[in-house]
């Protein structure tokens, strides 16, 4: 079966392809799930009330673009419904501090396993770790990212080199105790 005969049982209400389609895409999508929680079971609320989205806007999805993309719009945007209603606030941050930071990723990046540095991302505080996610994963400028958090573009732009900045310090430590 293709993904669009799934997608229009699924709108039929056809149990056994809802439960496929879920376990089609619920593996890939819990792991955008993870990059924005602080814990697993926040990431299991969060992928719990993106499907019961999916199911819902199902009628909604044109069969233009990517299924997948569209799902996975859903997920972040739930990501971030959760993260406005548990999150602390963001920390407004001062202009001069945002473009201070350099990283030469190439270099820093050599020898670490995606794992790790998924590990390392998930030890980001939340809001710097949720801007980085955004604009690295998501593909979102500085100026969406502010208007989907109702933050200044400083503040994210900020956010995101404070993030990198704590990210080189933890790769720097990582290779200082390889050598």
């Amino acid at each position: 079966m293709n993904e669009k005969q799934l997608i229009e049982q699924c709108l039929r209400n056809d149990r056994s392809a809802q439960k496929v389609l879920y376990q089609t895409y619920a593996p890939k999508m819990y792991a955008v799930c993870m990059r924005y929680a602080s814990k697993r079971v926040e990431a299991d609320d969060i992928l719990q009330e993106a499907f019961i989205k999916v199911f819902k806007y199902l009628p909604t999805f044109k069969f233009q673009g990517s299924f997948e993309g569209w799902i996975r719009k859903i997920v972040v945007n739930t990501a971030l419904d959760h993260i406005k209603r548990y999150a602390e606030p963001f920390d407004d941050i001062d202009e001069n501090l945002s473009e201070s930071v350099f990283i030469e990723p190439d270099q820093m990046l050599s020898g670490i396993g995606t794992q790790e540095l998924f590990t390392l991302i998930q030890q980001l505080p939340e809001g710097k770790r949720i801007i980085f996610n955004l604009y690295v994963f998501e593909g979102y400028s500085h100026k969406e990212i502010a208007e989907m958090l109702g933050i200044s573009v400083m503040t994210s732009k900020g956010q995101f080199s404070k993030a990198k900045k704590i990210l080189q310090e933890k790769l720097l430590k990582i290779k200082a105790n390889v050598l």
